[in-house]
C-alpha cells in the first residue's frame, strides 16, 4: 500500500486497546476524507476491520474480568 499504513500482524497481539481503537479512528477519518485508489481504500479497510476485531477481544477481556470480579464479591457478600 503506497500510503504507508500499517499491515496487520501478529504483533498487532501487543497493540493495546487505547493504541488500536486511535489507529482505528485515523483509518476510519482517512477513509471517510476520500482521495485514495481503490486498492489503498481496499487495504486501509482491511486494517480497519483488523482492528476493530481487536479492539473487541480487548473489550470482551475486560467484561470477563469485570464478571469474574463480580462473581467475586457476589459470593463474599453471600456468606
Amino acid at each position: 500500500m503506497s500510503d504507508g499504513s500499517k499491515i496487520s500482524t501478529t504483533a498487532d497481539q501487543g497493540l493495546g486497546y487505547e493504541a488500536a481503537r486511535d489507529e482505528l479512528v485515523d483509518v476510519v477519518r482517512r477513509l471517510e476524507a476520500g482521495g485514495l485508489s481503490l486498492e489503498d481504500s481496499l487495504a486501509l479497510w482491511e486494517r480497519g476491520e483488523s482492528l476493530a476485531k481487536l479492539c473487541e477481544r480487548h473489550l470482551a477481556g475486560a467484561r470477563e474480568r469485570i464478571d469474574t470480579a463480580l462473581a467475586v464479591v457476589e459470593e463474599d457478600v453471600a456468606e
